[in-house]
């Protein structure tokens, strides 16, 4: 059976495959497109089975709310060079990917992979995938939430991505964007003191006694210097305590009743791929 150069531009339109990959498997499959598509996503099975034990350490972070702004999300899609993170193609796959998340509201990474991608699952896309870049793919990350108001932040270069939850409906959209960029400058750990877990606490104690004790102070004083050294701990690492980028004479708590009496950070999500 012969082939014609529009049917290997169809075979690549529908892999995504380069030409030549895509015109050698329409050759072996005697002009059969069914069975030339079927050689290719089995070459990208024996593709990723080969790169499995490579590390996948560049990608993109890229987040993103629902159509009402109450569901958010961040997907992080890796790969093996900084060269293929920057491929158009590359940004569109994992696009695609994290709005069909969001159409779905999946919970879990796991529950991504398992969603059907233009008839095959998420999962078996990342391994073809693998096998038409010619590097391995990997889905790595994934997380959710939910809120009244979500706001979304991808810093230029794809490299770095927050969402945030708000308490209120109808945020004032640069308010949430100062929020959404305010955790991915500052790195918070938590939302406030409360929220910081009592063995962090604890472990910043005792880090803060052992300085004072190194620096000669008197043993009856440690208590007292540790609890000061906590407190400043809160400040700098909890978001609603921390001083806002954008006015250094306010904290973000501050910022945000300003512009609405009873606005706050209901919970939020910040990752990189430089960590």
């Amino acid at each position: 059976m012969s082939f014609t150069t529009a049917d290997v531009v169809k075979l690549r339109k529908s892999t995504g495959a380069g030409m030549m990959d895509c015109k050698n498997a329409l050759t072996e499959s005697d002009g059969d497109f069914d069975g030339a598509v079927k050689i290719i996503r089995e070459r990208g099975k024996l593709v990723a089975s080969k790169r499995a034990d490579r590390e996948a350490s560049e990608g993109v972070a890229l987040a993103k709310v629902s159509a009402d702004k109450s569901f958010g999300a961040i997907a992080v899609l890796n790969c093996e060079t900084d060269f293929v993170a920057k491929n158009e193609g590359f940004i569109a796959f994992a696009e695609k990917i994290l709005d069909l998340a969001i159409q779905n509201k999946a919970n879990s990474l796991e529950e991504v992979k398992n969603l059907v991608l233009e008839g095959r699952t998420v999962e078996t896309q990342v391994t073809e995938q693998t096998g038409i870049i010619g590097e391995k793919l990997e889905l790595s990350y994934y997380s959710k939430l939910e809120a009244a108001s979500v706001v979304a932040y991808i810093h230029p270069g794809n490299k770095l991505a927050t969402i945030a939850g708000l308490n209120k409906e109808n945020v004032n959209s640069q308010v949430a964007k100062d929020v959404a960029m305010q955790i991915a400058a500052m790195s918070p750990i938590a939302v406030d003191k409360e929220s910081v877990p009592q063995s962090v606490a604890e472990k910043e104690l005792e880090i803060a006694k052992e300085k004072a004790r190194l620096d000669g102070k008197p043993e009856a004083m440690l208590d007292r210097i540790a609890q000061g050294a906590l407190v400043k701990f809160y400040k700098e690492s909890t978001l609603l305590e921390q001083t806002f980028v954008k006015d250094g004479k306010i904290s973000v708590a501050d910022y945000l009743n300003q512009a609405e009496k009873g606005l706050t950070v209901t919970q939020f999500d910040r990752y990189s791929l430089n960590a």
